[in-house]
């Protein structure tokens, strides 16, 4: 028999967090979050990270729990989530995967191998100096001679993701699109109710704009100057949206007005990326358009769609 699983996914800014608190006091569940950057401490207004309060006294997994220089990567985040999987299940309350890293969500979701190759420092520190000196650009081009099915789908800015390519390459000898493509067709462990939270393009563009207006006028100028202090600028935490620009301006390079515009459509265009990537990669997913729905309304829709498994 096949376990539990609801995840709510989609683009940011478009109610994740909203909706999964309402959904988990409805249906007794706990969140494990499926976000990249939410994981490190310190780094919570660039992250837009859940607030105390407005967790409502649920448990929320996978945010706050590593400092920004400690190693995260897929692998990680499956170890844990499952983890985190087994002691929801184990209280009696459902678990609850929310967020828009739709490679995590995957990842988890197919319960992907990643035990053929082990995680090798040297040869990441390696290609991270390689980022730095020489440009993501240029690294892009080093995963395009090795596999270049994954060029089309990693854009060439997220070295995160074009270092895990290259270095499973490196290690195995084996494209990680191949790799991927046959662990996409294994059964999952799950009995998974997918949904997909979206809106009207243009409102969600304007949500955007707006959230990061209120990230401004929270401080997080302030909060990336403190991290500033503490870590390097090249870690892969400091990579991130929302801190990479900031920091840019910092350290003199380009204006507030630019830092400000650059995340913007920065922002607007990871959103556009991952709507693209739910359609491709999570076909049997509900959709639900905030645009025509308020919290509780989606809400009652997904526990529907629960119901029915």
């Amino acid at each position: 028999m096949k376990k539990p699983l609801i995840i709510i996914a989609g683009p940011t800014a478009c109610g994740k967090t909203a909706v999964s608190v309402e959904l988990a006091k409805k249906i007794n569940g706990e969140i494990i979050s499926a976000d990249s950057m939410q994981i490190y401490k310190f780094m919570n207004i660039g992250t837009a990270k859940i607030l105390e309060e407005e967790k409502q006294g649920i448990a929320h997994y996978l945010i706050d729990e590593l400092y920004p220089d400690e190693e995260y990567s897929v692998a990680i985040f499956q170890n844990m989530a499952k983890r985190y999987y087994e002691k929801i299940c184990g209280k009696g309350k459902v678990p609850i995967l929310v967020g828009g890293t739709g490679f995590y969500i995957n990842a988890f979701v197919n319960d992907t191998n990643f035990d053929e190759t082990e995680n090798s420092y040297k040869l990441r520190n390696n290609l991270r100096e390689i980022a730095n000196q020489q440009g993501s650009d240029f690294l892009f081009e080093m995963l395009r001679k090795c596999d270049p099915k994954s060029c089309d789908i990693i854009h060439p800015n997220n070295i995160k993701k074009v270092i895990r390519a290259i270095e499973y390459f490196e290690q195995t000898g084996q494209p990680i699109s191949e790799h991927n493509k046959t662990e996409k067709e294994k059964n999952s462990p799950y009995d998974t109710t997918f949904i997909v939270l979206n809106m009207e393009r243009n409102i969600l563009y304007e949500k955007i704009n707006k959230r990061i207006d209120v990230m401004l006028e929270n401080g997080l100028i302030f909060e990336v100057s403190e991290l500033l202090r503490k870590y390097e600028p090249n870690l892969i935490s400091m990579q991130g949206l929302g801190y990479k620009e900031i920091v840019s301006y910092l350290q003199g390079k380009i204006s507030l007005e630019e830092a400000i515009y650059i995340l913007k459509r920065d922002t607007r265009h990871f959103a556009k990326r991952q709507i693209t990537w739910f359609k491709h990669q999570a076909k049997d997913a509900k959709w639900i358009d905030m645009t025509s729905y308020d919290i509780l309304e989606a809400v009652d829709e997904i526990y529907h769609f629960y119901k029915e498994i």
